[in-house]
């Protein structure tokens, strides 16, 4: 009597996802196995989906921290970044034409350069720095956003500065290198000019894919993509097309009166965990 087929359980049928990668596979053995990993991987990949839709804005932070919790920040961070590629085009292709071209000339020169410090300082800059940093950044750019509500009245927007940002452009380079935190200080620039929100969705979709694919080059010159990291990113990558959709969808819908709001929100919740995480990190 013929054996019965069985049919592997998500998201455990990696091999039948991705053939090519059976052999690669074996290495990551204990890791695709571990039930622990997916509780962590899968709804930080859906969270990061989310916020490079543009839903969300800096919530995207959490991914890292979240498989932290399995498995080492450095390794996780890698793992995460061919994700953040695939969504990046994924994001890009839903806000095809739809962004700030002075924004994005502004503030690319400063992110180049900030990825050029990130690789240079690699060896001298830890995470909890960085969260460290970022986070007081963010801290006090939601109280100053709450003050002027109360001056100025919640349609008060700011004047475009070339200088702040090219200055915000590299720290937003400089954190996404080190621990793919540049959500927040990109906001800080961006959110008070006040641009429509799809507009703003589409000028950091396209700011970040450029950013994560410079970030490509020193990530492979460091030897973070080995076989273990790109297949544990493989198979994750499903999830990356459907959450990134998610979020822009969501963002379609939602009025600026309401997006904005939220979205500052958002960022200081980031605030608030990552001066928690550093702060425990250095103690």
């Amino acid at each position: 009597m013929p054996a019965l087929m069985t049919i592997p359980a998500a998201p455990f049928c990696a091999m039948a996802w991705f053939p090519a990668f059976s052999n690669l596979l074996l290495p990551m053995s204990g890791l695709l196995s571990d039930p622990w990993f997916y509780a962590a991987a899968i709804p930080a990949v859906i969270l990061v989906g989310l916020s490079k839709g543009g839903f969300g804005g800096a919530v995207g932070f959490v991914g890292v921290p979240l498989m932290a919790l399995i498995i080492p920040p450095v390794q996780a961070a890698a793992i995460l970044l061919p994700i953040l590629c695939l969504m990046d085009i994924v994001s890009v292709w839903t806000w095809w034409g739809v962004y700030d071209r002075k924004m994005l000339v502004d503030m690319m020169p400063g992110a180049v350069i900030g990825i050029g410090l990130g690789w240079l300082t690699a060896a001298l800059v830890t995470e909890e720095m960085v969260r460290l940093i970022v986070g007081a950044v963010a801290l006090v750019f939601v109280l100053r956003w709450i003050y002027l509500q109360f001056r100025h009245g919640a349609d008060h927007a700011a004047e475009p500065n070339r200088f702040a940002a090219a200055f915000w452009g590299t720290v937003a380079g400089f954190t996404s290198f080190v621990a793919h935190v540049g959500g927040p200080p990109f906001q800080v620039y961006a959110l008070p000019i006040r641009l429509d929100p799809k507009v703003l969705s589409g000028t950091a979709a396209i700011f970040f894919a450029a950013t994560n694919a410079l970030k490509l080059i020193p990530y492979f010159a460091l030897g973070q993509f080995d076989t273990a990291n790109l297949t544990a990113s493989a198979v994750l990558m499903p999830l990356a097309p459907l959450s990134t959709i998610a979020g822009a969808w969501l963002v379609r819908r939602m009025r600026p009166e309401i997006f904005y709001p939220f979205t500052y929100a958002t960022v200081a919740v980031v605030a608030v965990k990552l001066l928690w995480d550093s702060i425990v990190g250095l103690m």
